[in-house]
């Protein structure tokens, strides 16, 4: 019986030495992982700090007033003038302004159209177009509103 149980026992302690050799070895690997990670990351970042530095450097004003000086035969560029800026006002609205158009509305003015005329054909409703700032909204043209864009 000693025998029987000393062969579990010697049994047991194998597989729990495979367990853990197993469990040991999964962790290096992982650990090996986490140090490349960790590398790469390091790498990330320089090449980040090195981008950043050479953005500074090629968007200096001295610079690009240099190479519009050199290039400008080839090129043609003309400052901005204030009248080719566009007002807030001027732009057009945005789909989530768009108003939705009442439904009730465009069937009860397509029965009475289609009533009129005779005809079975269905009307569909008209899109407005936004009011456009006119010859009274001059004097404020200087002033720019300003707001969230969704």
């Amino acid at each position: 019986m000693l025998k029987t149980f000393d062969l579990v026992l010697i049994g047991v302690m194998t597989a729990t030495a495979a367990v853990t050799y197993t469990i040991k070895h999964r962790a290096e690997l992982k650990l090996e992982e986490v140090h490349r990670l960790e590398a790469e990351i390091k790498l990330e970042k320089d090449t980040i700090d090195l981008l950043k530095a050479d953005w500074a450097l090629q968007s200096q004003p001295n610079r690009l007033e240099r190479l519009v000086k050199a290039y400008d035969d080839e090129l043609q560029l003309q400052p901005t003038e204030s009248t080719a800026l566009v007002h807030a006002k001027e732009l057009p609205m945005l789909k989530s302004e768009v108003p939705v158009p009442d439904v009730t509305e465009a069937k009860a003015s397509a029965k009475t159209v289609a009533g009129a005329k005779g005809a079975t054909a269905k009307a569909q409703p008209i899109p407005v177009p936004a009011p456009h700032a006119g010859a009274e909204d001059d004097a404020d043209a200087d002033e720019i509103e300003t707001g969230s864009v969704e």
